[in-house]
């Protein structure tokens, strides 16, 4: 994919994340100046497999995270994929803790709304956690969006890429790598 329209597709996700993008109207005010609370990272993935070659590898992440009126709109991508991974969808979500390499568990559970509200059971979906899964392009890009009726608490967390997608009781298999995410 040449680099304007990979551009153009991550531009039109990140507008429609912070809600600038109306059905038959052109862009609203700045997200920033409506009074929504947008958060921006990008950095290489940190490997939590440092052992095992994969084409997360020389990967990096980005996310944009836009909250406004309790709830929150995330656009992740993955550039620099190897090309072993076409085609392939990973899990990817918010996780409770930070992005430490070779320790996976470091990065703590998915975050769940649910159990930060402190529900003994928490329910576990894609309406009380933030799910990101990608499915890897020709050119080793991919990228997801997910709104979310919730905004995540600041702290220091992660956004985790897992081995397989995302089932519906939210497991995804092993970590491989992640981008760390931290607010306050």
């Amino acid at each position: 994919m040449n680099h304007s329209l990979r551009r153009s597709r991550l531009s039109y996700a990140a507008a429609a994340a912070a809600g600038l993008v109306a059905v038959g109207a052109g862009p609203a005010p700045n997200a920033e100046a409506a009074g929504a609370s947008v958060h921006r990272w990008g950095a290489p993935l940190t490997d939590l497999q440092p052992g095992m070659a994969d084409p997360l590898d020389s990967a990096r992440g980005r996310l944009l995270m836009v909250s406004h009126h309790g709830a929150t709109t995330a656009v992740f991508s993955l550039s620099g994929v190897g090309p072993a991974a076409v085609g392939h969808t990973y899990g990817a979500h918010l996780h409770t803790g930070p992005c430490v390499a070779g320790d996976g568990a470091a990065a703590g559970p998915h975050y769940n709304d649910s159990r930060e509200r402190g529900a003994v059971l928490p329910v576990v979906g894609p309406s009380t956690e933030v799910w990101l899964d990608v499915t890897i392009g020709v050119d080793g890009w991919a990228v997801a969006v997910a709104h979310v009726p919730f905004v995540p608490r600041a702290g220091e967390r992660s956004v985790v890429v897992h081995a397989e997608p995302t089932d519906d009781h939210g497991s995804a298999g092993p970590r491989l790598a992640c981008l760390p995410v931290s607010w306050s």
